[in-house]
Order: C-alpha cells, then structure tokens, then sequence
C-alpha cells in the first residue's frame, strides 16, 4: 500500500526514519510531505494514498473527496478534533489515533509551566512552592495519570475529576476522587485541564467555574483552546488579581491577556508533545497500526466506528 505521512509540521529526522523503517519492513510503499506551503500540495499529494500519517493537520472533506483511495488516517497523538471524523465515516475511512504515546511529555509541560508560574516568571522576586498545594486534574486519562504520577514527587496533594472515569479507578491511583467539577475547581489550589474540545466542553471553562478556585488559583491549560471562555476569563482575571493563567495553547486573546503582566503565559505554539521521544512514539505507533490495520484489519484504535 501507499502511505502518505503528509505533516506540515515535521516529525523529527530520527522519527520520520523510525516511521520508514516500520511500514518499508512490512512492504509498503513511503511518501513523504512535509511543510507543504498550500491545501493544494495536501491534495495531490493523497489522492493515490492508501493511508494516511498526520500530526496536527486538517484533514478535511475537500481533503477525503480527492483522496479516492484513502482507506484509513492515523493521527499521530491523542486529540482528533483537525479530521472530519464523521465524513471519513460516510467516505467508509477509518480514523485512529495512538493515545498514550506524547502524555509523559504533555504532563512535564504542566510542571515546566507551574513551577514558571508559582515563582512569578522568574522575576526575581520569592514565590511559593508546589509541595503541599492541591492540584486538581480535569479529567483523568492517559495525560491526567501522568500528572497524577509527576505532582506525587512534588508533594501535592492530588485531586481529579472525570465524568466517564469511575472514582474507584481515580482512587486506586493514589488520588482523590471529586463528585464534580464544582467540588474539583472549589478545592484545589492548582487546576490542570486535560478535557477534548468537543460540543459539551468547548467554553465551559467559563467565569463561574474559575471563579471558584480559591485565593491565589492556578490555572494550567494544555489541552484545546477551544474549552477557555475567553472573554469570560478576561473579565474574572480583571476582578481577581489573585489569579494566574498558563497555556501551552495561544489563546486568540492573547494581546489582551498579555495585559495581566506576571499572571498570564503562554508559549508561542502548542508544546506539550514537543519533544523527541514524544514524537518518535507517536508516529512509530502511528505506522505500527497502518501495518496492523492492512495485515489483519486491526481497528483498535478507531475514533469514528
């Protein structure tokens, strides 16, 4: 089969050879398209593809019309949200994803961005520790376990809540299990958000839930910009002056946020999986479930069935 590993940003060298190596040893053919400069570059270049390797790239219905022989699309990381899940479906193309490959590196972000955070940027002047806060996890999966695991070696005391995780999973982990959103943002000092963007999440982290973190809060995004009520936390971060915002997800109201001068921060582009080992895992687990997909018809790891 033909696979495609179409990424307008590049995997690292190292992965892009270890993602070769896998599908060329099970006899699929490579092509690759990196950083291409327009929709149309993606378009001629899938449209003989079998499959398909992606990082953040949208793959679109205009994208799934050209690609005429396209039978699945893997995305390399966890969250799916660039593809058209359900007109891949109507295309009968299936979507996967390799959850738990880049969590270990998007849960070291989280304490790279708070300890940055709790010691006012670096400005010189005595901050607070993380040992003996509250840190309250937003939904406890793969990333959100890992966190879990990192916040212990700080000392935290840890907190979670997950609407489809069952609290004796939360709490055979070692952690605190919450009834409720409420009761997690009442409660902890430092909230950490690992929620999808999807239609129940997106804006939800609005100004009533925020405005029940205690003095001082904390709070960490590295999930989807999409789930922040801008301009709902604009308006409580100008009320309380007490409160802090770090992303790794430049929020589209970043000039205005820029106003909260040593209380907001956000890297310049989304980071959490940005690092070597992340990204050689992802897309060596990505090629691994091509294989598995055209050798024994593995959906395993389907997003859109």
């Amino acid at each position: 089969m033909k696979v495609l590993i179409a990424t307008e940003k590049p995997f690292a060298p190292a992965a892009v050879q270890g993602i070769t190596n896998e599908l060329k040893g099970a006899g699929h053919e490579v092509v690759l398209l990196e950083k291409y400069a327009s929709t149309a570059d993606l378009l001629e270049a899938v449209k003989d593809a079998d499959a398909m390797i992606v990082r953040s790239d949208k793959v679109t219905p205009e994208v799934l019309d050209a690609a005429k022989q396209l039978k699945v699309v893997v995305r390399a990381g966890a969250g799916y949200d660039s593809i058209d899940t359900a007109y891949a479906k109507e295309k009968n193309v299936v979507v996967e994803n390799t959850p738990g490959q880049n969590s270990n590196a998007v849960a070291e972000l989280v304490f790279g961005l708070l300890v940055y955070a709790v010691r006012n940027f670096y400005n010189g002047k005595a901050g607070t520790e993380l040992m003996g806060k509250k840190l309250g996890i937003l939904a406890f999966g793969n990333v959100g376990r890992n966190v879990a695991r990192i916040a212990k070696g700080f000392g935290m005391e840890v907190y979670a809540y997950d609407a489809f995780c069952p609290a004796d999973a939360i709490e055979v982990a070692g952690v605190h299990a919450c009834k409720s959103q409420d009761e997690l943002f009442q409660t902890c000092d430092v909230l950490s958000l690992h929620i999808p963007a999807t239609p129940q999440t997106v804006k939800s982290i609005d100004y009533r839930l925020v405005n029940l973190l205690p003095k001082k809060g904390v709070l960490v995004n590295t999930a989807r910009k999409e789930v922040i009520n801008e301009e709902e936390l604009l308006k409580l971060m100008a009320e309380r002056e007490d409160l802090k915002f770090v992303t790794d997800i430049k929020p589209d109201a970043d000039e205005e946020f820029k106003k909260f001068e040593g209380r907001y921060f956000s890297t310049p582009k989304k980071m959490g999986a940005q690092t070597a080992e992340a990204n050689t895992n992802a897309g060596i687990a990505a090629a691994k479930q091509i294989n598995a997909f055209f050798a024994t018809g593995d959906t395993k790891f389907q997003v859109n069935k």
